[in-house]
């Protein structure tokens, strides 16, 4: 009963948010908050595959790019984001099929799992980084290399092109779509797949004993968090420009960082992980424009520092501490 009150809480703070904050907000807000809820579709993503379902992918911006490269392609060369939005889920969702496919299937372990996910991701940020030449183009579509795809199109209104979303509308969009990730997401778990997928990282061995198909489990967790990072490639696409850095290795470390801040083995813990390091970023950002002193500081080097403060003082994340301080504050005193 706790847990569904938490989950309600959430999803009652998240629409209260997708109306009220585009209402009140200045444009730099908007595109901001737009950017910080891709980026916690990012992380619940990984939260997703890492905290249920026990696999390692260390490489879950390959899937994060290929969704924001799959929708600016695709809508540029259509000209109609109506059908780029579920081109680009599809895209990261069978990338992550096919390649899941191998890892499970050839029963790689945990940490060469983890292994192959990163290199994955590696390669695509090295081949996105090579086709800056006037040759590579999809389409009508350049990719531009290191200097990305600044001029993405917009949202537009479903089968008209002509009416494009204004920021304020995208910000609802992509929070509605991360609202509707984390009830999926909810419900998944809740689900006979959940209960058994949930077992299966706990002793794997003993479920395929009571006859369930762990790889198949596995696999079909693999893709479902493939195609929500895709999904936050579609918010970072409209809020931001496409580049490389999608798929790089910085990315990777901060999704990481997010989920482990946030609380590792829950849902909303790695949302708010992203929230909480990114406002971290922005704040010291700004403050570094007050004090130039503080502009030396290296942001990689906050983020490893955030994460050994965290790992030491809230080993389990911030939201279990948060979850258990409010336990602890309901049953009173001495209970």
């Amino acid at each position: 009963m706790r847990d569904w009150l938490g989950h309600g809480i959430v999803v009652a703070v998240g629409i209260a948010l997708l109306v009220l904050l585009p209402a009140q907000a200045q444009l730099y807000t908007i595109i901001n908050a737009t950017i910080w809820t891709a980026m916690a579709t990012l992380a619940l993503s990984l939260g997703l595959v890492w905290g249920y379902g026990g696999i390692l992918c260390l490489g879950q911006t390959a899937f994060f790019g290929l969704g924001g490269y799959a929708y600016a392609v695709a809508a540029i060369n259509l000209g109609n984001s109506t059908w780029a939005v579920p081109l680009a889920i599809a895209t990261p969702a069978v990338f992550a099929a096919a390649l899941g496919y191998f890892l499970f299937y050839g029963r790689l372990g945990e940490v060469y799992l983890g292994i192959v996910t990163l290199t994955v991701s590696l390669i695509l940020f090295k081949l996105a980084n090579s086709t800056s030449g006037p040759e590579y183009t999809i389409g009508s579509a350049r990719l531009g290399g290191a200097n990305g795809m600044p001029k993405t199109p917009f949202l537009n209104a479903p089968f008209d092109p002509a009416v494009l979303l204004s920021p304020d509308t995208i910000f609802r969009v992509v929070l509605g779509a991360l609202l509707l990730c984390y009830l999926f997401c909810l419900w998944l778990l809740h689900s006979r797949f959940g209960h058994v997928t949930l077992a299966i990282r706990e002793n794997q061995q003993r479920v395929e004993l009571l006859g369930y198909d762990a790889r198949r489990h596995k696999l079909l967790l693999f893709v479902i968090g493939g195609a929500i990072a895709g999904v936050a490639g579609i918010g970072f696409a409209n809020s931001a420009f496409i580049s490389p850095a999608l798929f790089s290795l910085a990315t990777t470390a901060q999704v990481i960082i997010w989920v482990i801040v946030g609380g590792l083995g829950t849902l909303f813990g790695p949302i708010l992980g992203a929230v909480v390091v990114q406002a971290l970023m922005s704040w010291l950002g700004t403050l570094a424009q007050v004090h130039p002193a503080l502009s030396r500081l290296d942001p990689n080097l906050v983020l490893g520092a955030a994460l050994i403060l965290f790992v030491l003082l809230l080993p389990r994340g911030l939201w279990p501490a948060v979850t258990s301080l409010a336990g602890r504050l309901r049953r009173g005193p001495g209970r």
